[in-house]
C-alpha cells in the first residue's frame, strides 16, 4: 500500500522523530551532539520552525516543533541532515546517508497534549535506559525547561509560559509534572500516531486536521471489509416475493 503524503500545517505543533538509517548511531561523541544542537538552532531560526522541546539520542533525534510555514519543517530537517552528514562523513571517512529517508511526524492537539508530549520527549533517555533521571542526560531541553539553563534552540510555547509568570516558579511547576509517570496509554498512542503520521488528539481535532490537510489523518479499521454477495439468498428472494404479493 502506498504511503500517504505528509502534510504540514502552519502554526500546528508536531511531534517529530528522525532515526539513524537502520537504527544505527548518528552521534559518536559529545562534539557531535553539540555541533548538531548548534546547527539545529541555526536551521530552525532560518526556516521559521519553532522548537519547543528536543532530545538527541545516540541513534535518533526527537522534536516538538511548530512550523511557521508549510515547508518550514521539511527544509529545516533537510538542510540540517545534509550538513551534519557531510560533517560526520568527513570526520569518520565514510560515505552515504546517516538518516532514514523518511522522518516521522504527527500533529499534536496542543491544548491537551503539548506539555505531556514535551515530557515524553525529555523522558526518552530514561525509557531507553540511558539515564536514571532527566537532568542526568545533557542533550535535551529539560535543562532549559526545568532548571533555567539558556538554550538557543528553544522557543517557549505559550502553554509552557502559562505555567507561571516568574521563571523560577515556572521551572518548579514544570519539574512537578515529572513527579508522576506518563500514562502507558498515552505513550503507546503517541508512538503509534507519530510512526503512522496520524493526528494525535480528540476526534474533533482529528476532523479539523483532516479537513485542513485534505486527507485522512487516522488509520483505516483493521481487517478486510465484508464481501457483499451479488445474488440474493433463497430466503431473501422468497421474502421479497411475498412482499410484492402484499
Amino acid at each position: 500500500m502506498a504511503r500517504l503524503s505528509r502534510f504540514f500545517l502552519p502554526g500546528q505543533p508536531l511531534h517529530v522523530i528522525h532515526r539513524g538509517k537502520g537504527g544505527r548511531r548518528v552521534f559518536f561523541g559529545p562534539d557531535d551532539y553539540a555541533r548538531y544542537r548548534d546547527w539545529l538552532a541555526e536551521a530552525a531560526a532560518h526556516y521559521r520552525c519553532a522548537v519547543h522541546a528536543y532530545v538527541l539520542l545516540p541513534n535518533q533525534v526527537e522534536l516538538l516543533v511548530t512550523p511557521r510555514d508549510a515547508d518550514s519543517l521539511p527544509r529545516t530537517l533537510q538542510s540540517l541532515g545534509r550538513r551534519y552528514t557531510r560533517y560526520v562523513n568527513a570526520l569518520r571517512r565514510r560515505a552515504g546517508t546517516l538518516w532514514e529517508g523518511r522522518y516521522r511526524a504527527a500533529p499534536i492537539e496542543g491544548a491537551t497534549h503539548l506539555l505531556a508530549c514535551s515530557r515524553y520527549i525529555e523522558s526518552t533517555p530514561m525509557r531507553e535506559g540511558i539515564a536514571r533521571r532527566p537532568h542526568r542526560y545533557p542533550w535535551s531541553s529539560y535543562h532549559a525547561h526545568a532548571l533555567g539553563v539558556a538554550d538557543p534552540v528553544l522557543t517557549d510555547h505559550r502553554l509552557y509560559s502559562a505555567l507561571a509568570r516568574r521563571p523560577n516558579k515556572r521551572q518548579k511547576a514544570y519539574r512537578r509534572l515529572f513527579d508522576e509517570p506518563l500514562d502507558d496509554g498515552f505513550v503507546d498512542a503517541l508512538r503509534a500516531a507519530t510512526n503512522g503520521g496520524w493526528a494525535f488528539g480528540s476526534e474533533r481535532f482529528k476532523q479539523r486536521i483532516a479537513e485542513a490537510a485534505g486527507r485522512r489523518v487516522t488509520p483505516l479499521p483493521r481487517g478486510r471489509p465484508r464481501k457483499v454477495r451479488k445474488g440474493k439468498s433463497r430466503a431473501a428472494k422468497s421474502h421479497t416475493a411475498r412482499s410484492h404479493v402484499r
